[in-house]
């Protein structure tokens, strides 16, 4: 249901009240025998609210000792690099996070002029620090909810090859920093906050420039420049709000920020579908702002709190869904980076549009396909065998234009800035190229629909095998695959996959909310797609419900 506020702006009853979200942070107490108030990480990281005891003091500190006894295992004794975004939660975390760092003896470092630091350019420095050694490596931590709603925190954590640390490590952090909550944070070692800034291994670090100074290897900024297109750009009161100016100072663009506000309210956001304040560039709702004014540029887009998903606005077709503009990158990347090696491939989740194993086809790329989650893409990016990895939540990165890494954690920024370098050399905007893909390759329509779903539910379907589906179509088309590992790399998909001719669904439970996720599409059209969605929740109720479907025999 779209709540009749959505795309509205935010009014003062809804904001946060920050002094208090902060003194919850500080006052509450979690009870570990809650399974809701115990450390969890999901696909990025362990995210919640100081109101509802998920996110609180004692998560950070038993997080950061998990970390350091971690780095002391595995022999990690590089820089840590630690970076924020604008959430309330942050800087106090932030605080918490230092205290325990400093007090094990950790080299960390903090942005100067305490600058906020967008999550790819902490995966940029790691890289950086780590290209020319084999000891000593760094690794990182950053404290971002991503785009959730502004009473949410969240905490993060980079191992040296740059990216979303693996579930063999989460798994490890996580058991780790519950025994210490069940523990009373017995053998959490912290120094006071002054003590901490001031410790001979705090160091102050330049990620702004350090980034900033390095795109012109990613992205033909001369070609941006050259075409003196009008862009504009919405950070959403987030991480990189300093970084947009210094990137148009730098490269001598036509950039305008249209916004450049910080504030943890959020205030000048427009409330997300459901009626909540969410910086999600990839929804129309949260971006009514910029959208509106899509006829001011010849390209426009936005990035969430931490930087590391992107939204795209075209003069053409407004806000591009995700899957068009990754659709786009992909076709236009794979042609224009002519050192990229030969045998890259082409990244993307299992949830992702089928049109992009199209264009992959197109190309003569190999498609690489891997379970939700941009951890799978790490070792690819790493190495050079994936030119690109791309999420449906509008998360990328790509390789450099000599085909080295360029980050292994998703990057909003940069894929933000290639939508201006694709309208610079092909002459058109990102939704004029997809309208051309569609009539060459096929028109597909997708959607994602959520459900409640109790945890004992959740488990059925992270569990689900191919068994429990006992039906032979899908919306009168033959079934061709029911895949629960990926083809990419064999991973658990943590659900299903059905796959059709024309048309698949896909289910997995949320890692860290009571519903399940529905992600569906067919290149036959929206009554098609419906019948998709309907039959795919016919088929998981009574999986969830512990019947065996039926479908084949159900009539329409």
């Amino acid at each position: 249901m779209i709540n009749p506020l959505a795309g509205k702006p935010a009014v003062q009853s809804m904001l946060v009240n920050v002094p208090k979200l902060v003194a919850a942070y500080y006052t509450e107490i979690p009870d570990p025998s809650v399974p809701g108030q115990r450390v969890v990480f999901g696909t990025s990281g362990h995210r919640g609210s100081s109101f509802e005891v998920t996110f609180n003091e004692r998560h950070v500190l038993a997080v950061s000792q998990a970390i350091c006894q971690y780095r002391k295992q595995q022999g990690i004794n590089g820089p840590l690099f630690l970076g924020i975004d604008t959430h309330a939660l942050s800087v106090p975390a932030f605080a918490s996070a230092l205290e325990v760092l400093a007090a094990n003896d950790v080299e960390v470092m903090i942005a100067e002029n305490d600058e906020y630091t967008p999550t790819p350019v902490i995966s940029h420095a790691i890289l950086n620090c780590n290209r020319l050694r084999k000891t000593r490596l760094a690794d990182g931590i950053v404290i971002t909810p991503s785009h959730n709603p502004p009473d949410n925190g969240g905490f993060k954590y980079n191992p040296p090859n740059g990216g979303p640390a693996d579930t063999d490590i989460t798994g490890w952090l996580e058991g780790k920093a519950n025994e210490y909550l069940e523990n009373g944070l017995q053998g959490v070692k912290r120094v006071p906050f002054g003590k901490a800034l001031c410790a001979a291994t705090t160091h102050r670090y330049d990620y702004l420039n350090a980034y900033v100074n390095d795109l012109g290897s990613v992205l033909d900024m001369d070609a941006i420049r050259g075409a003196n297109m009008r862009m504009g750009v919405d950070p959403l009161g987030g991480a990189g709000v300093h970084y947009w100016p210094r990137i148009a100072e730098r490269y001598g663009l036509n950039l305008n920020v249209v916004n450049d506000a910080v504030d943890p309210t959020f205030r000048f956001m427009t409330l997300d579908w459901d009626g909540k304040i969410r910086m999600d560039p990839s929804s129309s709702y949260a971006m009514q702002r910029l959208i509106d004014m899509k006829d001011r540029f010849d390209i426009a887009f936005a990035c969430d709190t931490d930087h590391d998903r992107h939204g795209i606005v075209t003069r053409s077709a407004g806000l591009l869904p995700p899957n068009h503009y990754l659709s786009v990158a992909i076709f236009y990347l794979f042609q224009y980076r002519q050192k990229w090696r030969k045998d890259a491939a082409v990244g993307k989740t299992m949830v992702s549009s089928q049109m992009i194993d199209r264009i992959a086809t197109k190309l003569g790329r190999k498609l690489y396909e891997v379970p939700v989650g941009f951890k799978w893409f790490v070792d690819g990016l790493l190495n050079g065998s994936l030119g690109f990895g791309g999420e449906e939540s509008a998360g990328a990165s790509f390789a450099r234009i000599d085909g080295r890494v360029w980050t292994t954690d998703k990057d909003g920024i940069v894929p933000a800035l290639l939508s201006a370098e694709i309208t610079a050399r092909m002459g058109r905007d990102p939704g004029e190229i997809y309208r051309d893909l569609v009539r060459d390759l096929g028109e597909p329509v997708y959607r994602r629909v959520e459900a409640q779903a109790t945890p004992e539910q959740k488990e059925k379907l992270e569990k689900i095998t191919p068994k429990q589906i006992r039906f032979a179509d899908l919306a009168d088309e033959k079934i061709q695959h029911i895949l629960t590992q990926a083809p990419g790399n064999g991973a658990p998909v943590g659900g299903i996959k059905v796959i059709a001719e024309n048309g698949w669904f896909a289910a997995r439970p949320s890692g860290t909310e009571d519903i399940y996720k529905i992600y569906a599409e067919s290149f036959r059209g929206s009554d098609h797609l419906n019948r998709i969605v309907e039959e795919a929740q016919t088929i998981l109720g009574d999986v969830l419900a512990g019947k065996r479907s039926q479908l084949n025999s159900m009539k329409k």
